[in-house]
């Protein structure tokens, strides 16, 4: 199995069109293997001290972690908030087969 770490990023959008902009540039450059879009969430947050509700998408990405900078930077040039959330977790283990795949379809060599 790769030494690499992956992990999952995390970040809500307000539009399908930021999030599906978001998603096509992540895998188009292969910084990130996969993107799920998920529609309808409902977030419930503090803002600028008031309690907010908004219906978001939800981006689930797929990538490794030597790799979390450039997903950042791509997020933080595409996102439409002025703070979005950018979080990683970490995936402890996962069938390897698919680890591998995030491997092969995900860049080589870090910039």
């Amino acid at each position: 199995m790769p030494t690499d770490d992956y992990i999952m990023v995390l970040t809500t959008c307000n539009s399908s069109e930021t999030s599906s902009l978001i998603a096509e540039a992540l895998i188009s450059n292969k910084i990130a293997a996969c993107v799920n879009i998920i529609k309808g969430v409902e977030s419930v947050y503090q803002w600028q001290g008031k309690i907010e509700h908004d219906k978001e998408i939800l981006l689930i990405i797929k990538t490794r972690e030597s790799l979390f900078s450039q997903v950042e930077q791509t997020i933080q040039e595409l996102h439409s908030y002025e703070l979005p959330e950018i979080i990683a977790v970490p995936i402890k283990t996962g069938e390897k087969n698919y680890l591998n795949w995030i491997q092969s379809a995900t860049l080589a060599t870090e910039l």
